[in-house]
């Protein structure tokens, strides 16, 4: 038997510039996680269950570009590995489906990793990370590489496409509120709407993608010198901006609304946008507070969790 798991992530700052090569802060989210346990089966073929999409299903029935499938079939196609071993594969998650907070990606590490165990080709993070990253590709088109690498390596970090990757330091230990819109999060059709934005005007686009870029600068400055309440500002500039860019949604205006009436230090909404999550900054003392004023907004469900 083997067994992995791997956290969620929120992004912090910079979704969807960070495609066009600004940087991102992401961090994970322990607090959610996929576990997946792999023993071998008396049954032939690999057996897959993940409840949390109501899948239970044998490998061979699913589609080549099944989220999960595409795992096995180019990990086994990488390894060589002929004929395919009878599994039963158990995949629980903890982590909302589509909704901005890594599901996928965390599905796709923590199986990388259970799997190349089992098979006794242990995966470095490295290889781990480049390996999810190809199977974001499927699934997105054109995915910035954040999800898999904060849920890789489950450090905070400071992201930028095609760089060495940056881990950074939080001096000061501060708290926000996810709220959970209850909507799926299209990341795949809000990636390809802002691209054709911006081929359309490349100009204008590149400028709005700039600005992001020079909050994400600051916001990193402010955590790492321990200046957090000093970034609800920039949150509440780079909702904006995403709202220019037509990622945001009514129900993610609605919640951050809310979170701001509550008396956060600032809200935005996190990930792809058009649905999933908003995240809220704010002090300890209050998070309880405002979680039930997201939910009375109509969030379907917060997480409070502690950026350390």
């Amino acid at each position: 038997m083997k067994k992995s798991s791997a956290p969620g992530k929120i992004i912090l700052f910079g979704e969807h510039a960070v495609v066009y090569g600004r940087p991102a802060l992401a961090v994970p989210v322990t607090q959610i996680h996929v576990d997946v346990e792999i023993t071998d089966s008396a049954r032939k073929g690999i057996w897959i269950h993940a409840p949390a999409i109501n899948l239970h299903a044998e490998l061979n029935t699913l589609p080549s570009d099944h989220a999960v499938a595409s795992v096995f079939n180019n990990l086994f196609f990488l390894l060589r590995v002929s004929p395919f071993p009878n599994l039963e594969v158990n995949i629980n998650s903890t982590i909302p489906v589509a909704s901005g907070l890594g599901s996928g990606a965390a599905v796709t590490v923590a199986l990388l990793r259970a799997l190349s165990s089992f098979l006794l080709r242990p995966m470095s993070d490295d290889e781990i990370n480049a390996f999810a990253y190809d199977i974001e590709k499927i699934h997105h088109g054109t995915p910035s590489g954040i999800d898999n690498t904060v849920i890789t390596y489950a450090k905070p970090v400071y992201f930028i496409k095609n760089q060495l990757i940056e881990t950074f330091t939080v001096s000061v230990p501060f708290t926000i509120v996810i709220g959970n819109t209850g909507m799926p999060a299209p990341t795949k059709e809000s990636v390809g709407d802002v691209r054709t934005l911006w081929e359309a005007d490349k100009a204008k686009w590149e400028g709005v993608f700039d600005e992001v870029g020079e909050l994400v600068k600051e916001a990193r400055r402010n955590v790492e010198s321990g200046k957090w309440m000093e970034i609800g500002g920039l949150m509440n500039q780079n909702h904006d901006l995403l709202k220019e860019m037509t990622v945001s949604s009514a129900e993610l205006d609605i919640l951050v609304s809310a979170a701001r009436k509550a008396g956060v230090l600032g809200a935005k909404l996190s990930g792809g946008g058009r649905g999933g999550n908003m995240i809220a900054l704010v002090e300890s003392e209050s998070a309880e507070s405002v979680s039930e004023a997201l939910i009375r907004a109509g969030a379907k469900s917060t997480i409070i969790t502690t950026i350390k």
